[in-house]
């Protein structure tokens, strides 16, 4: 996956624009990807973990009568994370991550459930995906995914 995370840092350090993620079930996977590369520091300001329910609603002001709503692993709530993530981290881009890697359903939704989030000034958009594979193999397919959605967003403004 270096070469997908070479490629975001190349972009973000040409575009000089700034990111920053909410994390769920990837667990700091993706900030560790990111900042696996030198010059990650131009532009990447930093990342929360929000593994716990309660932690999206302290640290992210998300309303536990909207993750009631949806349930943390859905749409909407990737959504949340992204916006609210972009506010608080003061970024340009901000990615989120909420899912189901497993080992069980978790609120009836199935293992390899996943959203990502991806907010910049004009808004945000999630991208929804059913995954196969292992706890690993989901978590190391979202990050992917989620370097590929930041190139495509990014090439779209050009």
């Amino acid at each position: 996956m270096l070469k997908e995370s070479e490629e975001v840092n190349k972009l973000f350090r040409d575009w000089a624009i700034t990111l920053g993620s909410v994390e769920s079930f990837t667990g700091g996977l993706f900030a560790r990807e990111i900042t696996s590369v030198p010059g990650a520091s131009h532009f990447y300001k930093g990342g929360m973990v929000t593994y716990a329910t309660e932690e999206k609603n302290r640290l992210l002001g998300i309303p536990f009568e909207e993750i009631d709503q949806y349930g943390v692993v859905s749409r909407e709530i990737a959504a949340a994370m992204a916006l609210r993530g972009k506010a608080i981290l003061n970024v340009d881009y901000c990615v989120s991550f909420t899912g189901n890697a497993g080992p069980e359903a978790m609120e009836g939704k199935p293992v390899g459930e996943i959203h990502i989030g991806v907010a910049n000034n004009e808004g945000v958009k999630v991208f929804s995906h059913q995954l196969e594979g292992t706890r690993e193999e989901i978590q190391q397919k979202g990050v992917e995914l989620a370097l590929n959605y930041l190139k495509a967003i990014i090439f779209e403004k050009k």
